[in-house]
């Protein structure tokens, strides 16, 4: 599949991000797809090196749901499509008993066979090994070597109780370069009523507090700092008050409360035209009229309200979005491109880099397609979230970024 190595083609690396909490509702009809759709990206991409995060791990219902896992893992292991894919590292954190260290994350990394020197860190050791074989930890996250897991402090939202996000922080080296991969789950919004209050919102406010707090974490003094790329369900949301008055520019609002005095519904009509209903707005209802909006030309137009990512601007880096809002989807499996009406459709999935790891990505002059940022299963369900992947290559030596350089290989033993 990947092809053999040379110095001129680099190592061809596919970072993937999936919340799959929809696929263990629907394992007959969305898993099989979802699968399939996976598969085809992998090997139409031919990557050396496989890196697929994944959240809510299980599903909603993971008490009931977990025992599935190990089915949807066991097939990725033992697939066709990933039978050149002999070492594996398959990291699940499926131990829903412990609710201070829960997040439902999934990090599951595939080395291909033409790749020889690749290794791994061990935090503990504070020294990289060889990768060999294939090894499945979900049980005991909290004491394997070769990862760093954290539960956000459950101060930092405090009204969902029992909160599964968090991060899952590994090191990789290659190529003679090395970087950290960190799968992420940041809060979501958790009534869109509270998100239309004030621009930005206060769920902005939280996310980017807890986004601090990871990146603060991989880059302190424990470690070497190395080039990182951070992906997952950030939910990063559009600012919704400034997308409704938008959308909503030449609407009249209606204010709908409760017995208690407290607003209960939103209703925007247009001013003529019958006066028409545009918009309803709910803690879980987001019913705008025109789904097409979100979709023309990928949801460009709105790429103006995405905007939680700017204060990290010296921080993180992204390759240009050309694909529509990632969520929420329909997870009717006849549904593939329609919008469910209870969020405003949102790129919650992404995959970031820090600025020494963007410069790691390599794109020959005579090769557009080179570096490719896109989602998975565009026309076809995926659950409520479509995959996102980037696809690249590194080049030996893109390493000088690192501290070390040259020095990376030297202290992991062969």
């Amino acid at each position: 599949m990947a092809g053999k190595l040379t110095a001129a083609q680099g190592t061809g690396i596919l970072l993937v991000t999936a919340n799959v909490g929809s696929l263990f509702e629907d394992l007959e009809n969305l898993q099989k797809t979802w699968l399939r759709e996976f598969y085809q990206t992998v090997q139409s991409h031919k990557p050396h090196f496989l890196a697929l995060h994944c959240q809510e791990v299980g599903g909603k219902n993971f008490e009931e749901s977990m025992s599935h896992v190990d089915n949807f893992v066991k097939e990725l292991l033992s697939s066709d499509a990933l039978k050149e894919y002999s070492r594996a590292r398959v990291y699940l954190d499926e131990n829903y008993r412990s609710q201070e260290h829960f997040t439902a994350l999934g990090s599951l990394y595939f080395i291909h066979d033409s790749l020889k020197n690749i290794q791994q860190f061990d935090f503990k050791a504070k020294k990289f090994r060889k990768v060999v074989g294939k090894e499945t930890c979900s049980e005991t996250l909290e004491s394997t070597p070769t990862l760093e897991k954290a539960k956000f402090p459950q101060d930092y939202f405090p009204e969902c109780k029992w909160s599964r996000k968090g991060f899952i922080r590994t090191r990789w080296a290659m190529a003679d370069c090395a970087f950290d991969l960190v799968n992420i789950h940041l809060f979501h919004d958790a009534s869109n009523l509270v998100a239309w209050e004030k621009s930005p919102s206060e769920y902005s406010g939280t996310r980017q507090k807890a986004l601090a707090y990871v990146l603060d974490r991989i880059t302190d003094q424990r470690y070497e700092k190395l080039p990182f790329f951070v992906f997952g369900d950030f939910n990063f949301r559009l600012d919704s008050k400034k997308v409704i008055e938008k959308l909503c520019s030449d609407a009249t609002m209606q204010t709908i409360r409760t017995d208690n005095n407290e607003i209960h519904k939103l209703v925007f009509q247009e001013t003529d035209n019958d006066r028409k209903v545009i918009l309803q707005i709910e803690k879980k209802l987001f019913n705008y009229v025109n789904q097409e909006v979100f979709r023309e030309d990928n949801g460009t137009s709105l790429l103006e309200f995405d905007n939680e990512l700017s204060v990290f601007k010296e921080r993180l880096h992204e390759q240009e979005i050309g694909f529509p809002p990632s969520y929420p989807y329909s997870e009717d499996s006849s549904q593939g491109k329609q919008y469910m009406n209870t969020r405003c459709p949102a790129w919650c999935d992404r995959i970031l880099m820090s600025p020494s790891a963007r410069d790691m990505l390599l794109k020959p002059e005579n090769e557009e397609k080179s570096i490719v940022y896109d989602n998975i299963g565009p026309n076809v369900c995926m659950g409520d979230h479509k995959p996102v992947f980037l696809s690249f290559r590194i080049t030996a030596g893109a390493g000088k970024c690192c501290q070390r350089g040259e020095n990376i290989f030297r202290e992991a033993p062969l």
